[in-house]
């Protein structure tokens, strides 16, 4: 079983947690990490984008000029794509961008990405995160114990007073375990669990493998 340093609150490390192999050393399936990283971009898309094509913009109902003898090139309406204020062509119009990936895909990838932070060694757990109230101080005195500039940092349940306390920290983002996604975890360097947030996330993969 792979293994990371525990660390507490002040950044000193108070020894290693053992962590299921099946969720955090599975092989690595870059593939899959990338298709569903595309279909979690695609899918925050709004796709309310909107242009008028030439039947939908108004003016233009009468021919500008008769079809022969002016010496200029005909013209059937001043709304065409070729005049200012004509219309759009081939114009954007709303659509779903949204791509449906397969469950076990999205699973394949999650562990994938879990299992790469700790062959790279960017995986570290905290023992817990509990605070009485929000401190920005602490916090950014963690990461610096810690030389972290850019992590996700994940806990087990929401917690109010650990999130207030990293939000405004430049390169830090704060989500509960239920929230966590791929693209997240590949897009900081760094990957930060809490306890209970490793639990969970055994909870929830290791149960769970190819057949």
């Amino acid at each position: 079983m792979p293994k990371v340093g525990l660390y507490n609150i002040e950044g000193s490390q108070v020894g290693d947690v053992e962590l299921n192999a099946s969720v955090f050393e599975f092989p690595v399936n870059e593939a899959a990490m990338h298709q569903v990283i595309v279909a979690l971009l695609a899918n925050k898309r709004q796709g309310t984008q909107s242009a008028k094509t030439r039947a939908e913009v108004r003016g233009g109902g009468i021919k500008p000029w008769r079809q022969k003898g002016t010496g200029r090139a005909r013209q059937g309406s001043t709304r065409s794509p070729q005049w200012a204020h004509g219309g759009i062509v081939f114009a954007p119009k709303p659509r779903d961008y949204r791509i449906a990936i397969p469950k076990t895909m999205k699973r394949v990838a999650m562990k994938s990405a879990l299992s790469s932070k700790v062959a790279e060694a960017n995986l570290l757990v905290i023992d817990s995160l509990a605070m009485d109230a929000p401190k920005t101080k602490t916090m950014v005195a963690l990461m610096a114990a810690l030389s972290v500039k850019k992590a996700l940092i994940v806990t087990g349940d929401v917690d109010m007073n650990a999130y207030k306390s990293a939000r405004n920290i430049e390169g830090i983002t704060f989500v509960p375990c239920n929230n966590i996604n791929i693209y997240d975890i590949v897009k900081h360097e760094k990957l930060i669990l809490t306890q209970d947030a490793v639990k969970k996330l055994e909870e929830v993969y290791a149960e769970w493998h190819l057949s």
